[in-house]
């Protein structure tokens, strides 16, 4: 039987770092260590594998359990990148197991959960239940950042009955999240010595005129019509960027602007009504293009996969609840294609992206009983 807690610290110990935009380099960095680990793990098992490349280092890995009496498919979707260890204070790559939880980066984010996925695949593939759905475990880059690994991957004409994303729900089903679409908004100036300023045009002092309409237009949204279990719409500025050197009135200034999107909500759209906001407020400012776009998960349409894996949970933790979380994941890509999903996983998201990041060791075997319930449909 596989030991799901070894394999959990196995991917632990292979780091998948996504540098998050950043110009970076060293071994901590992307998902080529797992990736080569997932593809020899399938590999083993003996079924059809396929590595889909979306970047340089970084590699989608599908792997398919073929059922000999089952039309339907299901997709089981989880990601291989971790964010950061800045700032950790437990040892990010030990798997260091202490009163039942596993420390490290990753290991609630989302490894936990894809040791459970691979468990029950595996138990899949071994015995081989009647009546069980074919299965497509996909294992996807890149979501901590820009969603292309999950978007290629559905792009590539991936189908199925339902799917599951893996993320940390405490054994929970989440059917609904917000999106998030993100652009740049620009000040031009003029540069000079700092000792001249008024021989140049600060584009820092631009922006700081812009920030005020930014933060009305922020609390309007706050007062606009609000999703019923989602809340309003959001947006915040997230980063700054300005100058070359303190002794140089500067030439430029950047922010990043973070949208929160609710079904229905289209990126473009919330671009263009934000853009024609600062139009009509005369700002000396430039919205840059959409850099990043991820739809909001719409709970429509994904009755039959909550009653399956509802069914699934209550056979193992006697009851399940289904929620609605403001943070994104990869199942809105899956949902979008045509893919009714929902999320679920082993672990707390609080402590996802944390200094000591950790996951309770029996949630993963847990998740990994559900998992395979749901696939042979008990």
């Amino acid at each position: 039987m596989l030991d799901s807690h070894r394999l959990l610290q196995d991917l632990v110990r292979l780091p998948s770092v996504n540098p998050m935009g950043r110009t970076v380099s060293g071994d901590q960095f992307y998902e080529i260590r797992v990736t080569d680990y997932l593809e020899r793990f399938f590999r083993d098992l003996g079924v059809r594998t396929e590595r889909q490349t979306v970047a340089p280092l970084r590699d989608n890995i599908i792997a398919r359990y073929e059922s000999p009496d089952s039309p339907h498919t299901i997709l089981l979707e989880v990601h291989q990148d971790t964010v950061p260890v800045d700032g950790m204070i437990v040892e990010p790559f030990a798997g260091e197991i202490r009163d039942g939880k596993m420390f490290g980066r990753g290991a609630c984010d989302v490894k936990g959960g894809m040791a459970a996925m691979l468990t029950a695949f595996a138990r899949l593939v071994r015995e081989k239940p009647v009546g069980a759905a074919n299965v497509v475990l996909a294992c996807t880059v890149d979501e901590e950042h820009t969603f292309i690994g999950v978007q290629l991957l559905m792009a590539s004409g991936l189908r199925a009955d339902f799917a599951v994303v893996a993320e940390p729900t405490s054994l929970q089903i989440v059917d609904a999240h917000k999106g998030v679409v993100r652009w740049k908004v620009r000040t031009e100036g003029r540069a000079c010595h700092s000792s001249t300023p008024e021989q140049g045009v600060n584009a820092i002092y631009r922006m700081g005129r812009v920030l005020p309409v930014i933060e009305a237009y922020a609390e309007r949204l706050m007062q606009s019509s609000a999703h019923p279990r989602l809340g309003p719409p959001t947006l915040s500025v997230g980063r700054v960027e300005g100058g070359v050197s303190v002794n140089t009135v500067p030439d430029h200034c950047v922010i990043e602007l973070d949208r929160r999107l609710l079904p229905g909500e289209f990126p473009e759209a919330a671009w263009r009504d934000f853009r024609d906001h600062l139009t009509a407020a005369g700002v000396p400012a430039v919205c840059e293009p959409i850099w990043l776009a991820c739809p909001a998960l719409n709970p429509d349409g994904a009755d039959e996969v909550r009653r399956r894996l509802g069914a699934a949970i209550d056979a193992v933790e006697g009851r399940h609840v289904v929620r609605a979380v403001p943070f994104g994941t990869d199942a809105s890509s899956v949902a979008e294609a045509g893919v009714p999903a929902v999320v679920f996983g082993p672990g707390d998201i609080a402590q996802a992206h944390t200094k000591d990041e950790w996951i309770e060791l029996s949630q993963i075997d847990r998740a990994a009983e559900i998992l395979y319930r749901f696939c042979v449909g008990r």
